[in-house]
């Protein structure tokens, strides 16, 4: 028996706009007697987001739109309701329909879940229709969705809370969603942004005949960007205006050339878009990588960063825009790049500490026609020019916590490096092969200006300022009244240090001290008003920078020249064994004295830290961040380490065994060189050596500026912390750390609150806490992007390759490991690192993606399963490798490399 209403609704799914469903409003399928178990897709809102799940609120949206979505009923989480279920289905027409999981985590904007539930499609009749609905909701605790959901909330957050239950709990329970089955010609997925590369403007279809074609991975697929005028576009457009973000949208077509809408939901993987500007293309650059940061900035700590990276680069002359984009720091270098002067000395300024993918990146985006170099007025091109020089001077200003807000750290090592700069360290220095200090460093300049040795922009400005040495340093100073022009300060500190590295180290240490002491608690009862204020006028204390700033770029001046100098004197790795085992690196010394504190203790829970922290309790990781709590507050980081520590058992791998034999190979390596050079270049080797022998007693301080700015750091979290604690109990904030997720401005509003008695900021901090947790949780940040959000890694392409299987690249990235051949993933045994290669892949695979260091596959789509799996693990997939099992055998080392599409075997034999 087929009732009227299975006749309308036919007609309904045949014509289309749901605008036109008027005459339906007194048949509502929604089954409100009692408990709620049956609810009309049009009528599910996201209040109901718990009962019905992710997927059932999208489609409810997606029908308020007037989209044309097939008819349908969510079974709401809960006890099922038989009688409800097979009324709502026969309302429905009792045809064939599709079964559906829509759990509340699923198709959200951090996680969408992709396959990991049950879907079953043309059911027939009341008993499959039970049963569908028994295995989605069964599907909540199956092996694949729980390995998601245990990957997923891998990570590390600032106050975190209780963590949510986990998929496959008891408590969690899930909607299911029936919609009526569209007779599918073709289907597929549209992206509303390119989800590999992020590019905003593209719009990329993926097609193939039935209904499983693109998101079941088992069939080729046609591949395409789509024009302007496309219907799609046009479907895609207004999909990403209803939901606000990019979309990920499954469609079909039916037999009458019908367009449906099947799902949409975010694409979760995509990194932050740099903000909108006017004008050409820009390029930001990522500089919180150089510290080990994957996490994101608190907004509090955002702020302080932001202000501190400008008054520390300001003075120096580099003219960077410090970008907030997905809670990380990027530095606009759009007008460095198209600056004719400045881009010259672009790509090796980044040598040191932004690395060969950061090179590589600006190499790119310098060969781009869109960043081709701009003439400039003369008195623009000087300041470009002044602004290009110190990338790395600032670097070295790093912190010197002192002045002038240079003490947030290396902040500008971009935004800091905590590496040590040659390794470990030691206490001796090869001064035997030093000649007089006075006559090789006006040698210095000299060579340093003929031999093009001038790569970096601190080498460029301090080879200048050390060949002036001697006229300099006669200049005016502090003492006589005169202010000492940037140049003659530079001269001074560099020469003076180069000249008598003891002196200046000391003096360096004595700033540091004095700094520590400054910041130290005083012990005053401060208002919340009185202690903001201090936070803001954190930079304004001066003095002192110079001893801190110029003994670090001698320092750094000191290891960059002697590679260039030496030529092919010095053999491969000769070099980086002098500048090993360095001494009087402050990090270094913290893992030295962690190593004590390990020889001495019985168990790391029990270890005595109070010396410890009273010198080191200031640092954390992140600690760049003054919204990430310093190991004085939660010490569990140390005693983590310590653990690990502890069960060192070979007495040659003991720290401060390796150390002493790193220092004394330098020595022994340093002397050695010293004679070959002395011999094949007289005046180059006998420079090259002072330098390497002052390197060995001035570049370990390197990490002293950022250990001073911590100190500042440490004080402003402690006044912010108080302050969070005082308004946590006038009831405008919840907990004390909520401050750091509130900026400087907030925190005073939410003064101005408690003292009006209106209510506070709770809500603006706890979406503040769930956006950070999820960025926490991302496994890659671009090292570059573009403003239309693409990132630039992802479209360079490696060099062809005539050895390599060709692909498509499905999910960002490169990785290099051992061939795993793997035809039936229930038999299959991954071991860590392995790469995984298979014909094609399903749910039921991804569990075996969290050991897998990159996926490789014969068929597939961007979109199915398995690749949008990949992207969410953050591990490098290339997909429709002709052969890939046949032609790869396990074992075999590969790299894998999406940007190129690429699988190469090492060696290039296949």
């Amino acid at each position: 028996m087929v009732p009227a209403l299975s006749r309308i609704g036919t007609m309904i799914l045949r014509c289309g706009r749901i605008g036109k469903w008027l005459p339906l409003q007194c048949s509502r399928i929604a089954k409100r007697r009692g408990p709620m178990t049956i609810v009309d897709l049009r009528d599910v809102t996201a209040d109901m987001l718990a009962q019905a799940g992710g997927k059932a609120v999208n489609l409810g949206a997606l029908l308020r739109a007037a989209e044309r979505v097939p008819t349908g009923f969510c079974v709401t989480a809960g006890p099922l309701d038989r009688s409800q279920i097979l009324s709502a289905y026969e309302e429905l027409g009792a045809g064939p329909v599709a079964v559906r999981s829509s759990a509340a985590v699923e198709d959200a904007p951090d996680a969408s879940y992709a396959g990991m539930f049950d879907t079953v499609l043309d059911v027939h009749g009341p008993e499959e229709l039970l049963a569908a609905i028994e295995r989605c909701r069964a599907s909540a605790g199956n092996a694949r969705a729980t390995a998601y959901a245990v990957s997923d909330s891998r990570s590390t957050v600032v106050g975190e809370r209780a963590a949510p239950a986990e998929v496959g709990d008891p408590g969690v329970e899930m909607g299911v969603v029936v919609q009526r089955m569209v007779a599918v010609e073709t289907a597929g997925v549209l992206f509303t942004a390119n989800p590999v590369t992020g590019n905003r403007a593209e719009m990329l279809v993926e097609s193939g005949a039935g209904a499983e074609a693109v998101v079941g991975g088992t069939t080729d697929v046609d591949r395409r960007v789509l024009d302007g005028n496309d219907p799609l576009r046009q479907v895609g457009e207004r999909l990403e205006a209803l939901f606000g973000a990019p979309q990920d949208v499954e469609w079909a077509i039916d037999k009458d050339g019908q367009l449906w809408i099947l799902q949409s939901r975010p694409i979760t993987t995509l990194f932050a878009q740099p903000p909108q500007t006017e004008g050409p293309p820009r390029v930001y650059l990522e500089f919180g990588h150089v510290q080990g940061m994957l996490q994101p900035v608190t907004p509090m700590g955002m702020a302080t960063l932001k202000d501190l990276i400008r008054a520390m680069l300001a003075p120096l002359g580099l003219k960077v825009e410090i970008t907030d984009i997905g809670g990380r720091l990027y530095g606009d270098m759009s007008d460095l790049v198209r600056d004719p002067i400045a881009r010259r000395r672009l790509i090796p300024l980044m040598a040191v500490d932004f690395g060969p993918r950061a090179q590589a990146v600006m190499r790119h985006v310098l060969n781009d026609p869109r960043f081709a170099p701009q003439r400039r007025r003369s008195r623009r091109r000087a300041q470009s020019s002044n602004s290009a020089q110190p990338i790395q001077s600032a670097r070295a200003a790093e912190g010197a916590g002192s002045g002038g807000g240079a003490h947030t750290s290396n902040s500008v090592q971009s935004v800091g490096s905590a590496r040590a700069g040659g390794g470990a360290q030691s206490s001796n220095t090869a001064q035997s092969s030093e000649r007089t200090p006075t006559s090789e460093a006006a040698q210095l300049g000299n060579i340093a200006q003929s031999s093009n040795i001038a790569q970096s922009s601190d080498v460029a400005q301090l080879g200048e300022s050390v060949r002036a040495g001697g006229s300099a340093r006669k200049g005016g100073d502090g003492r006589s009244g005169r202010r000492v022009p940037a140049v003659g300060r530079a001269v001074r500190g560099v020469v003076g240090a180069l000249v008598d590295p003891d002196r200046a180290r000391v003096r360096l240490q004595a700033e540091v001290e004095r700094i520590r002491r400054q910041s130290a608690d005083d012990g005053r009862e401060l208002s919340v008003g009185e202690r903001l204020a201090l936070v803001r006028e954190h930079d304004e204390r001066g003095g002192g920078a110079d001893a801190i700033i110029w003994p670090i770029v001698a320092g750094m001046l000191a290891s960059a020249l002697p590679p260039r100098l030496l030529g092919e004197v010095a053999r491969p790795g000769e070099i980086h064994a002098v500048l090993a085992g360095m001494p009087h690196n402050v990090t270094i010394e913290m893992d030295l004295a962690l190593w004590a504190v390990a020889r001495a203790a019985t168990s790391a829970d029990d270890a005595d830290l109070t010396e410890f922290l009273r010198v080191y309790g200031h640092r954390a990781a992140a600690e760049v961040d003054l919204g990430v709590p310093r190991w004085s507050e939660d010490p569990a980081p140390v005693r983590a380490a310590l653990a690990t520590l502890m069960r060192v058992s070979d007495p040659e791998q003991a720290p401060d065994v390796r150390f002493a034999r790193a220092a004394e190979q330098a020595e022994a390596t340093l002397r050695e060189l010293g004679v070959r050079a002395r011999r094949r270049r007289p005046v180059r080797g006998r420079v090259a050596i002072f330098l390497l022998g002052r390197a060995r007693r001035l570049a370990g301080l390197r990490e002293a500026g950022k250990f001073a700015g911590l100190y500042r750091l440490a004080e402003l979290r402690r006044h912010l912390l108080a302050a969070g604690a005082d308004l946590a109990a006038a009831g405008v904030l919840a907990s004390a750390d909520d401050i750091m997720f509130l900026t400087l401005d907030e925190a005073d509003d939410a003064l101005s609150r408690a003292d009006a008695g209106v209510g506070g900021l709770r809500e603006v901090v706890a979406e503040r806490r769930a956006w950070y947790e999820r960025e926490c949780r991302r496994r890659s940040v671009p090292v570059a992007l573009f403003s239309d959000g693409t990132d630039v890694e992802a479209v360079i392409e490696a060099p062809a390759d005539p050895g390599a299987l060709k692909g498509v690249g499905a999910s960002a990235g490169r990785a290099t490991g051992p061939v795993r051949v793997v035809h039936d993933p229930a038999t299959a045994r991954l071991e860590p690192g392995e790469v995984l290669v298979t014909a094609t892949t399903d749910p039921g695979w991804t569990p075996l993606f969290l050991t897998a260091a990159a996926l490789v596959t014969e068929t597939g789509a961007v979109m199915a399963h398995g690749p949008t799996v990949a992207r969410e693990y953050g591990i490098p997939a290339v997909i429709c490798v002709p052969g890939a099992t046949r032609h790869l055998r396990t074992g075999q080392i590969v790299t894998v490399d999406a940007a190129a599409g690429t699988v190469t075997v090492q060696g290039g034999s296949r």
